[in-house]
This record gives structure tokens, C-alpha cells and sequence, in this order.
């Protein structure tokens, strides 16, 4: 293959054998990239790159699931140079000497011939026919009500129930089972590889996190990649909670936090598909997963790859939250989040650093800076901690330590939004702690409100909820986009159950 043109997906990370992928990429003479980000992995391999509207930005019609065709217009001014798919799509034609072909001046006359073809021969062969919609004019395109195919006449509204006349599109009219064998994956579990690897989404991230990763509300839920596994499992491999894991298998390898769970099944391990070299040193979780695919579907094995999973031997741990975006990638382990006014960032290393002073300095000051600098170091404990002041406002901060052990980033966060830090803050900065006793509101449940595990389980406790309602009433966790809500009932559940019981005594 000597040219590619990839539009509006990232197979650098989400293809399996995503390093394969990457190789392929590299030796491709001509790589064309149509995207709305200008930086994602598989924009890194581009010689072209094409800038294209979001989807707030475009006009034209979306088909959901269940058959049902929607205007879409647009809600924000496109930004830029950014254009539509079909107008990069019909310059470039147009370029390569088939203007009679990509003659096209908007998306209504490319939803029209669509419309045109779908009745192309068909006389009720195919199921989807929407050749009643072919003759629109603009003004009727434009203010085009939802309507789910089949629309064979102008004259019908749609089809809301397919079948109901007992014929299918086939040459019987009869339906077809199609019998599918059982089949076994295509690697077995052995004594090298004895766990099934799972992946898939968390709630707040989509696919490759191109966009979610943007926003500090969504990451602040699941901030780390991380590797799921069943308590009993994780004793047995002498891993703990919040240490970090190397995930191996017969194709490569990825270091992850550890997450120990009662709910994940025992001999099997969950890893979340987002994170790629953006976002993280080893978390492309794809390059684990063999490029077997189902011979009906087509689909690959992305719900079980044999792998094995051992403690990942860190010298020492620590975090660095900064104002700025800062070069990160030279450390054995990192992740990189937008938190609330701040970049995060997670660092790990196998070495011992031997100064770690002159480390941090090179990290957040640049030669010609002259910030105020504060500084602590226990060479016994191998502890530092390190941050940077510009006018009276933290910049920066870096925390090291022998173990995973360190301060809560919350309060440090907060700091940053400071115009300026009080005495007591600018004294406590390197504790990382308050000097006043502020509640731990613990892990975010709710992003939209951004309201912590420890909140609701207070709230639980001290005023008696029994349900998400009265949860959303009193905290308004759960009221917004709702997907908050099966996290917090578990909460609630787990909350009472862990409760003592009470004997009335007569």
C-alpha cells in the first residue's frame, strides 16, 4: 500500500497491533490525515493533513441505530481553515481531473443523490430505501423532520416497524438464521500468558480521548490508566493497590496503576482502551491484542488476549502539577491530565536520580528564569519536594517519593487559581497539606458537579439516604447527565450494607 487516507479516527492507537499499525504508517509513502485535532498519534505519521469541521460545526442529516434520519445544522462557526468531509473530498477530486463527478456545492445535493441511489434498482430488494426523499427541494431538505427509513414515497412518513408484513429482503422473502459455530479464541490461556485480558471504555472518556482528554471536568473521574483485577489474583501476583503493574503479552507490553476489584472476575483483567503516547509512557493497550479478527463479523479480539501481569518495580514515585504543558516524556512512567487549573502529571522511575534539585529545576524553570524557588529534600527517605513562585502565584510543583505514597493533589490545585498565596499556604505548599483541616471530599463521582465519593457516603450516613434521589436533592450529584447515577446506588448499597445492624432489645 503506498498512500492512505485516514479520516476522523486514530488507528495508530484503537487498531489492534497498534505497534504493527504504527510501522505500517511510517513505511506508507503518502499518509493523508482529514481531522479536527491537530495533534493525535496517527496525525504524528502525516504528509498531508487536512483540517476538518467538528460536529458542532457541520450541516447535514445523521442516521442513528434504530433507522431514524435527523437534520443536523450547525451550532458554532466552523473555526479556521476547518471544511466539511465532502467538500475536502470533492476539491481533491476535482484536483485528480473528476470535476464532472465532485461538482457538489452543498450537503443537500449530496443527500439527494444518496437518496437517488438507494432506490437505484432496488424494487423492494434492499432494505434501506430512501428514494421517497429523493426530490426534495432546499427549503424542504432544510427543515427536514426526524423520519426513519425505509421512505420509498414522498407521500409516507417513515417506516417505524420493519417486518410487520412477515417479509424479509431476501430472495424467499423468508428470514435467514445464519449458524455460527463455537469457536475458541485463537490463543489459549498457558502457564506464560494464564489471565484474559478485557478492554473497553470507562464513563467519562470516549475512544481515544483526542477530545475528552481536553476537558478538566471529565478527567478528574478516571485520571490514570489503570489495570482491573479480582483481589485474590492481585495477592497471589504480591500486587497492591495503587502500585503500578507491567501487562504483558505475546506482543508487547504496558505499565498501568493497579485497581483491585471485587467485581472483576477472577483469572480475568480490565485495562480502559484511551489512553495512548499522548497521555501516558506504556498505556496503549491495543498493542497487546492480536490482530485475530471473527470470521462473521470481522470484529478482533479485543475481549481476550492471554497476557501476565507482574509488580512493575519502581525506584521511586511521584507528581508534578504546573500552570504549563512540560516536556514529561523522558521518565520510565508518566501520565499526563488536564486538571482543574493545572496540567497533572504522574511520574515514575526505575534509577535512583542522583540530584534531584538540579532535576527539578531543569524540569519547571527554564535557563534565563529567575522564579522563587523552595526546596526539601530527606536523602534518607529519598524524599523531595520542590515548587516555583512567580509573582507571589505558584507555577509549579514536583513530589517524590520511595513509594506511591504521596499528598492528595486536591488542595494543591486549588492553589493555583490563587491570585496570590497566603502566608500560611506559601509555608505549607511542601507538605502538601492545609494548615487548616479541610474535609476529604474524596474521589470524583459526579464530574459535572464534581462531587466526591466521601461527600455522598457523609451525606449517607448523617442524614439517612437511601437513594439516588435524595442524593441528587441534597447534593445535586446525579442530576445532570445522569451517568453518575448506577456509581452512586452502588455507593448507597455498599454504604448500608457496611452499616451494624441494630438490635432492639424489649
Amino acid at each position: 500500500m503506498k498512500a492512505v487516507w485516514i479520516m476522523a479516527t486514530n488507528p495508530a492507537v484503537s487498531l489492534p497491533a497498534s505497534s504493527e499499525v504504527r510501522k505500517a504508517l511510517d513505511k506508507c509513502e503518502l499518509v493523508i490525515v482529514s481531522d479536527c485535532m491537530r495533534k493525535k498519534d496517527t496525525t504524528h505519521d502525516a504528509d498531508v493533513l487536512l483540517p476538518a469541521q467538528t460536529w458542532g460545526e457541520r450541516d447535514g442529516t445523521v442516521t442513528n441505530s434504530e433507522r431514524c434520519i435527523s437534520r443536523q445544522r450547525p451550532f458554532i462557526e466552523q473555526a479556521g481553515e476547518a471544511r466539511p468531509d465532502w467538500w475536502i473530498v470533492s476539491q481533491v477530486a476535482n484536483r485528480m481531473g473528476y470535476s464532472d463527478n465532485f461538482d457538489y456545492q452543498d450537503a443537500a445535493e449530496i443527500f439527494k443523490e444518496h437518496a437517488r441511489l438507494s432506490g437505484f434498482h432496488n424494487d423492494g430488494s434492499r432494505d434501506f430505501d430512501i428514494s421517497g426523499l429523493s426530490a426534495l427541494t432546499d427549503d424542504e431538505y432544510n427543515s427536514l423532520e426526524p423520519i426513519q427509513w425505509p421512505v420509498i414515497s414522498a407521500e409516507t412518513a417513515g417506516t417505524k416497524r420493519m417486518f410487520t408484513n412477515r417479509h424479509f429482503f431476501t430472495d424467499s422473502g423468508k428470514a435467514r438464521f445464519i449458524l455460527v459455530e463455537d469457536k475458541q479464541p485463537a490463543k489459549s490461556l498457558s502457564q506464560d500468558y494464564p489471565f484474559i485480558l478485557n478492554t473497553g471504555r470507562v464513563r467519562d472518556h470516549w475512544h481515544t480521548m483526542t477530545r475528552t482528554s481536553k476537558s478538566p471536568r471529565l478527567s478528574m473521574h478516571t485520571n490514570e490508566p489503570y489495570v482491573e483485577i479480582y483481589p485474590g489474583d492481585a495477592a497471589e501476583k504480591k500486587l497492591e493497590d495503587n502500585q503500578l503493574a507491567l501487562v504483558t503479552s505475546e506482543y508487547g507490553q504496558v505499565v498501568v496503576r493497579v485497581k483491585t476489584s471485587e467485581g472483576q472476575k477472577q483469572g480475568n483483567l480490565f485495562i480502559p482502551i484511551h489512553w495512548s503516547d499522548q497521555y501516558s509512557a506504556k498505556a496503549t493497550v491495543d498493542q497487546l491484542v492480536a490482530a485475530n479478527t471473527d470470521p462473521v463479523s470481522g470484529q478482533p479480539e479485543f475481549k481476550y488476549t492471554p497476557v501476565t501481569i507482574k509488580p512493575y518495580k519502581a525506584t521511586w514515585y511521584g507528581f508534578v502539577v504546573s500552570k504549563r504543558e512540560l516536556n514529561i516524556k523522558g521518565y520510565d512512567y508518566w501520565t499526563r491530565t488536564n486538571c482543574k487549573n493545572t496540567v497533572c502529571y504522574e511520574i515514575a522511575g526505575l534509577a535512583e536520580k542522583d540530584n534531584w534539585s538540579k532535576e527539578a529545576r531543569e524540569l519547571l524553570c527554564a535557563e534565563s528564569d529567575q522564579p522563587e524557588w523552595i526546596e526539601y529534600f530527606d536523602p534518607a527517605q529519598n524524599r523531595y519536594r520542590a515548587a516555583r513562585i512567580d509573582n507571589g502565584k505558584l507555577d509549579s510543583c514536583i513530589f517524590v517519593g520511595p513509594d506511591s505514597d504521596l499528598p492528595d493533589r486536591n488542595w494543591l490545585m486549588d492553589l493555583f487559581a490563587e491570585e496570590s498565596l497566603e502566608d500560611n499556604d506559601r509555608v505549607n505548599i511542601l507538605s502538601g497539606k492545609s494548615a487548616v483541616t479541610m474535609p476529604d471530599t474524596g474521589p470524583v463521582v459526579c464530574s459535572c458537579f464534581s462531587v466526591g465519593m466521601n461527600t455522598i457516603k457523609q451525606a449517607i450516613e448523617d442524614q439517612d439516604m437511601a437513594s439516588v434521589e435524595q442524593i441528587g436533592l441534597a447534593l445535586r450529584a446525579g442530576t445532570n447527565c445522569g451517568s453518575c447515577k448506577p456509581e452512586i446506588q452502588k455507593i448507597i448499597d455498599e454504604t448500608l450494607n457496611a452499616q451494624p445492624m441494630l438490635k432492639v432489645v424489649k
